[in-house]
């Protein structure tokens, strides 16, 4: 399975980048690289390190990471350059995705076999994942909360979640310039976002580039603001894994900033609890509520170094969601009425999910959990191959097929975790 899930990346290698997949995600995009990095550095750690360099050497002068960068040209993808239109000497796109890059950048240099190599690439990328760290609260954060918000779905990483519906009925459609999906031509219609939500997708682009992708400006411009646990889970654990890391390469001052950031957040994580869901939950920002939209992104928050209590409590929660599926972690609750256990985001399992949130409750002790959600995942691998996403009750493969990302949390799985490949099918 190993060498299987290598060939998977060696066949989306670009050379200095991977694609997630052939045909449906043409280029290069933000949390996939960070994510791939940690399969390609169990073996060929130079190629991990060129991974995450290339993201950040295209990262905008206020810090901004992109999440999709363009290195060349492809039509079968949209929207493409020419619609976000940011002016890039090479295009990206304008808004940006879950900033996972710190903690892999860790997780690598830690396990490295090279610490040579591994001191040298670390210490050059610290200022710069530092500073992507720093733009989310300067400008996704106005009122110093202590949690930044999302300005579009696709931010999000999870696009079309059912956490995104209410306060995404506040984006109009008036004035969306006709286009044509390319997406649908690659999947299945069925297991992808409606023709509305595309509007409204296209609708925030349109808005956020009248403005210049001013990012002083982009927050308060958008009807769409939302404060996601998960997504604010995986800044808070960078930003940890960063103070970390900058210790022992010798950067006090990156060390303590980057703790204080994360020690704010944990803190303000508390604003997001439910205890009627047993869970974290979306705020929508624009109106000052909690909504009530049980999914993975409030059980993803076990991936930041939560207290031990609030950790099991979602380690409880998931457990109540495995006596209604196959496979966990579903990315909604399958009780509700919104559940789609095929179409992108609104049911299916995705292996970087449970990936992290399996480290998380490793990292606080939940660790028969954790081995339930990774024998899952291989479980899946086993019956359906390295798809984009899966069913989380029959297994059936969804989204693209030989997937990076899915590929790497394999190689993830069994290299760093003997016994994990030896769970009953």
């Amino acid at each position: 399975m190993i060498e299987t899930a290598r060939q998977v990346l060696r066949n989306n290698d670009r050379g200095f980048y991977t694609v997630p997949t052939k045909g449906l995600y043409p280029f290069q995009w933000n949390w996939d690289s960070a994510l791939s990095a940690l399969g390609f550095a169990h073996f060929d750690e130079p190629r991990a390190w060129t991974e995450i360099d290339t993201l950040f050497a295209h990262q905008w002068d206020d810090g901004m990471v992109p999440h999709i960068i363009f290195h060349q040209r492809d039509e079968g993808y949209y929207p493409g350059p020419d619609v976000w239109d940011t002016g890039r000497e090479v295009p990206t796109s304008g808004i940006t995705q879950p900033p996972v890059a710190g903690f892999a950048v860790r997780r690598i240099f830690d396990r490295a076999q090279d610490k040579t190599l591994a001191a040298e690439r670390a210490r050059a990328l610290l200022p710069r994942i530092h500073a992507w760290h720093q733009w989310f609260f300067r400008c996704r954060d106005p009122q110093h909360s202590g949690l930044v918000a999302i300005i579009h779905p696709w931010e999000s990483g999870r696009d079309n979640s059912v956490d995104w519906d209410d306060a995404f009925q506040r984006v109009p459609t008036d004035g969306v310039l006709p286009f044509n999906r390319r997406d649908t031509s690659h999947a299945d219609p069925a297991h992808r976002p409606t023709d509305e939500q595309y509007k409204r997708y296209i609708w925030l682009v349109q808005r956020f580039r009248g403005l210049g992708w001013d990012n002083a400006a982009l927050h308060d411009a958008s009807p769409f603001q939302v404060v996601d646990p998960g997504f604010n889970a995986i800044l808070i654990r960078s930003c940890a894994d960063l103070a970390a890391l900058a210790e022992e390469l010798g950067e006090p001052r990156i060390a303590a900033e980057s703790r204080a950031m994360a020690e704010r957040g944990i803190a303000a994580m508390e604003t997001l609890w439910s205890a009627a869901r047993g869970q974290y939950l979306c705020l929508d920002r624009s109106i000052g509520r909690l909504i009530d939209s049980p999914s993975v992104g409030g059980l993803l928050a076990a991936f930041a170094p939560l207290p031990p209590g609030r950790v099991a409590a979602l380690a409880r929660r998931i457990g109540s969601l495995a006596e209604h599926c196959r496979y966990l972690v579903p990315s909604h609750d399958p009780t509700t009425p919104e559940f789609d256990s095929l179409r992108y985001w609104r049911g299916p399992v995705w292996l970087v999910v449970n990936y992290m949130i399996a480290d998380g409750l490793e990292q606080a002790g939940q660790v028969e959990l954790a081995g339930r959600i990774k024998a899952d995942s291989l479980r899946l691998i086993r019956q359906s191959g390295f798809a984009e996403y899966y069913d989380p009750n029959t297994a059936e493969p969804c989204g693209g097929g030989q997937f990076t990302w899915t590929a790497a949390m394999v190689i993830e799985m069994l290299e760093t975790h003997a016994g994990a490949g030896d769970a009953p099918a």
